[in-house]
């Protein structure tokens, strides 16, 4: 009976350390392709040296390796808990009556067996804190980029909106010399044409009284006149079409 209690129990034992060892190996085979998933993320953010680049990267591959990662993160902690709660079980194991005569071997096993957990944890945490730190690192990157991007957006479009302004207050300029030119070749045309108008008009005058006392010469007189007066006519269109071009292209 008692070889029977034994043999079961040396059963139980080697069943918790085949399960550990199982678990070891699975852990073991996780943090590789989790170690390897990071360091691929590493390089892809490494190898982008603008910001274009790292977005481009972000959009085609971040979403689907950061689902990875959290699948993965999790799958790890699950081995961990489990490892942690069979080597609590085999603690048990060595404090129980019938591993009393194997104790020695036994805690020297089940050390091991912690040493292995302890490591994997410790990698793992590493790991997973360089992974956040440069994640972080990262997004921080980013954000202040984009600010960066942001603030000469807005220098780049007021710079163009007060070089347009400037543009227009130039043309603007421009048009108002044109105008007081204009406005001043009018007023010295006027005075010359009032000038003219009363050197006539003396002409006339002492025409008219020519052909008042030579009335032969009235019929001629009223020919000059008639002439003298199409003549003003086409002076004064000629002028006013004239001063229209030139306002019409100043203010185009």
């Amino acid at each position: 009976m008692s070889t029977t209690v034994m043999a079961t129990s040396s059963n139980y034992w080697e069943d918790l350390r085949k399960q550990a060892r199982q678990l070891e190996n699975e852990l073991d085979l996780k943090l590789v392709s989790f170690s390897k998933l990071c360091t691929s993320y590493r390089s892809s953010y490494s190898s982008g040296h603008d910001q274009q680049a790292r977005d481009s990267r972000s959009e085609s591959f971040g979403p689907f390796q950061d689902n990875m990662l959290v699948s993965m993160t999790s799958e790890v902690e699950q081995l961990l808990t489990k490892l942690s709660v069979f080597n609590d079980k085999m603690a048990e194991y060595t404090n129980s009556p019938g591993a009393l005569s194997h104790n020695a071997a036994l805690m020297h096993t089940l050390q091991r067996h912690r040493d292995i957990l302890q490591d994997y944890t410790h990698e793992f945490h590493k790991t997973k804190s360089n992974f956040l730190s440069l994640r972080e690192r990262e997004d921080l990157l980013g954000s202040v980029h984009r600010d960066i991007e942001s603030y000469k957006s807005s220098t780049v479009v007021n710079n163009r909106r007060t070089e347009l302004f400037m543009k227009e207050h130039e043309h603007l300029r421009n048009s108002n010399s044109l105008i007081d030119n204009a406005i001043s070749i009018a007023m010295a045309t006027k005075e010359n044409i009032t000038f003219q108008r009363g050197m006539l008009k003396s002409i006339q005058t002492r025409v008219t009284t020519l052909a008042n006392r030579f009335p032969a010469i009235n019929g001629l007189i009223q020919k000059i006149n008639l002439r003298k007066r199409r003549d003003s006519l086409i002076l004064g269109g000629v002028i006013g079409i004239c001063t229209i071009l030139l306002l019409l292209y100043t203010f185009h």
